[in-house]
């Protein structure tokens, strides 16, 4: 199938700019409800349309998953990514935030090695290594204060990277719908447990803000499948990078946040050696899984599922091995 690579990379900066605006919101949020509430009740306004698009997987098989543990392990992953994200984007200025989860994609190559069993030569290793010293100048350990904020950040790009090549290891065998619907499940439960502890009457305004969470989540999701059916992924996967431009920008006009001059080195350290991986996985000879080309988006949350599983969902009459390697 020909590819239309300005559509998708114009499809995948479109999604960026609504998964950053989704962010802003939740930061905007973050000032008075915690990040379970926030996740809660996001998800739960979410819940009906994941759930219609659930149901249109008409694949014969049960919901028992094939791999368990595995099930359950990107199951934790995902609840924990997801509370881990809100609450960094909550407590920290939004463009400290992204260069930390933009080291997911170095993670992955590192976590690929022992579960994909991936070949990490030493020009990949070397962006890892340079990538997670643009990390440490992002946070500056002894020299500036290093937050809940800053380690919820580090903890959700980890369990998110985990989920990632968890994907990878078992997506040709799980029904996608198992792969959504557990985590869905986990966040619910995690959260409606922790929720009478942590809840504060809402007005209006605020379940407003929340279903606009949900609707640009989702719509930013889908945007990122019709991306990578329009274009090369090697050209659509670049584009997460454009959220630190919005970052800047929301930063400074919603929430008085200026950008200083390590945290600008490190995400572009950061953005450099994650673009490095994404084109060396891109060489034939360089990788047998990509894992970090095939992760497609961001890290999943409760309202941004993965938008290589719904393209499953929504497609599901591809080849299974091929779309159960995306």
């Amino acid at each position: 199938m020909a590819t239309n690579n300005f559509k998708g990379a114009l499809l995948g900066l479109t999604s960026m700019a609504i998964f950053a605006t989704h962010d802003a919101v939740i930061k905007s949020l973050g000032e008075t409800f915690t990040a379970f509430q926030i996740v809660f009740f996001a998800a739960l306004l979410s819940f009906p349309i994941v759930t219609v698009i659930l149901l249109k997987d008409k694949r014969e098989g049960h919901l028992r998953p094939l791999h368990p543990w595995w099930v359950l392990a990107r199951t934790v992953c995902t609840v924990v990514t997801g509370v881990s994200a809100f609450y960094a984007f909550s407590k920290l200025p939004l463009a400290q935030v992204y260069p930390i989860l933009f080291a997911t994609p170095l993670l992955i190559t590192v976590l690929s090695i022992p579960i994909l069993g991936e070949t990490v030569r030493l020009r990949r290793w070397a962006a890892v290594v340079v990538g997670l010293i643009g990390v440490i100048v992002v946070v500056r350990p002894g020299q500036a204060d290093l937050t809940l904020g800053h380690i919820a950040a580090l903890l959700s790009s980890i369990c998110g990277a985990f989920a990632s090549v968890i994907v990878r290891k078992i997506g040709q065998d799980e029904r996608p719908v198992v792969l959504l619907l557990y985590p869905m499940m986990g966040n619910f439960i995690v959260m409606a447990m922790a929720l009478p502890f942590v809840y504060v009457p809402m007005q209006l305004p605020d379940l407003g803000a929340l279903a606009i969470v949900a609707l640009f989540g989702l719509t930013a999701s889908f945007l990122q499948i019709q991306a990578y059916r329009a274009g090369e992924a090697v050209i659509v996967a670049p584009m997460q990078y454009s959220q630190i431009i919005w970052a800047v920008i929301f930063g400074y006009l919603f929430f008085n946040e200026s950008v200083d001059l390590p945290t600008m080195v490190g995400a572009a350290i950061v953005i450099s050696s994650g673009l490095y991986i994404v084109f060396r996985e891109s060489s034939s000879d360089a990788s047998e899984n990509q894992p970090v080309l095939r992760t497609r988006g961001r890290n999943e949350t409760p309202v941004t599922p993965r938008s290589s599983l719904l393209q499953r969902v929504l497609s599901p009459n591809r080849n299974s091995k091929k779309s159960g390697s995306h």
